[in-house]
């Protein structure tokens, strides 16, 4: 099997791949590149005196690369690795990874115009192998494409059964919101997610808020559609949950979970508010602009 030296680390660190892969696709794959980083400059930390590992510093020895899955020909989907990480007295870190890099997740929010104090939650039902289930409830989970546009299979489904869009501007990052204001200090080199499985898994998650107001009769209308039998042979189907339920219904979601705790907590703050008031401000201030541009124009 090819073998080569990853730079950048404290000694050889010698890197084994599998014949699927060569060392430029290692290298150029996102999520490796993400966890390299991150395990380099969080190794560096050992040499701050107060470090937990400071007398005994870790170093990262080798990296044996156990299998990839390819999304086609040309796209990795999926690495699985172990990192040899020792100090000097020969112990060592648990180092078996499988990387697969971000996603995001959506807290979809639906309040109707005449009663701020109702709210229905948008779930998607869809199979979901690795936890043996063909009919999982969850919240939307996707990515933020190049566009800067919610994607992905469950965006698609939304889309399509909704009608509903959802640009980046209208989203509210609550992880980061969250972290701004934790008293742990920020030392370490890591997303701004949350980490559902950290002890063997380099997947991070932001999770976004998107909150739509609507005319009551819209919303029933879409509860009517959305409440329909899932059809024969469909992937996924969209689901409304009234938000005081959503702990219960999504408790088996790791997504769901922190999204509710997220949004409860900074709620709870007043942040959620002043942000959606600070959005508001700053898209009058555009529409002043851009009618201030017009009858330039003109």
């Amino acid at each position: 099997m090819a073998t080569f030296i990853l730079e950048g680390f404290p000694g050889d660190v010698e890197v084994t791949l599998t014949p699927n892969i060569t060392k430029e696709q290692l290298l150029g794959f996102p999520a490796f590149g993400i966890w390299r980083k991150a395990i380099q400059s969080n190794l560096s930390l050992q040499t701050e005196k107060d470090h937990a590992f400071h007398k005994d510093p870790y170093t990262l020895r080798s990296i044996l690369v156990q299998s990839v899955d390819w999304f086609g020909k040309t796209k990795i989907g999926f690495i699985k690795l172990n990192a040899v990480i020792r100090n000097d007295k020969e112990h060592s870190l648990p180092g078996i990874s499988f990387l697969r890099g971000g996603s995001v997740a959506m807290l979809m929010i639906l309040r109707p115009k005449d009663s701020r104090d109702e709210r229905l939650v948008v779930m998607t039902q869809q199979p979901r192998i690795p936890a043996g289930s063909l009919s999982f409830w969850e919240i939307p989970a996707g990515m933020v494409d190049d566009a800067g546009t919610f994607s992905g299979a469950a965006a698609k489904e939304i889309k399509e059964e909704t009608g509903f869009d959802i640009p980046k501007s209208e989203l509210i990052d609550l992880t980061a919101l969250a972290l701004q204001r934790s008293m742990i200090p920020e030392t370490q080199t890591l997303q701004k997610a949350m980490y559902p499985s950290p002890g063997g898994s380099d997947e991070f998650i932001p999770i976004f808020l998107w909150e739509k107001e609507l005319d009551r009769q819209e919303i029933e209308d879409l509860r009517g559609k959305l409440m329909g039998q899932r059809r024969q042979g469909e992937m996924i189907t969209l689901r409304l949950c009234e938000y005081e339920d959503l702990w219960r219904e999504g408790a088996r979601d790791a997504k769901t979970l922190a999204a509710w705790a997220l949004y409860e907590g900074l709620n709870r703050e007043g942040v959620i508010q002043k942000e959606l008031r600070r959005r508001k401000m700053n898209l009058g201030l555009q529409a002043d602009q851009d009618a201030g541009n017009d009858n330039g124009r003109a």
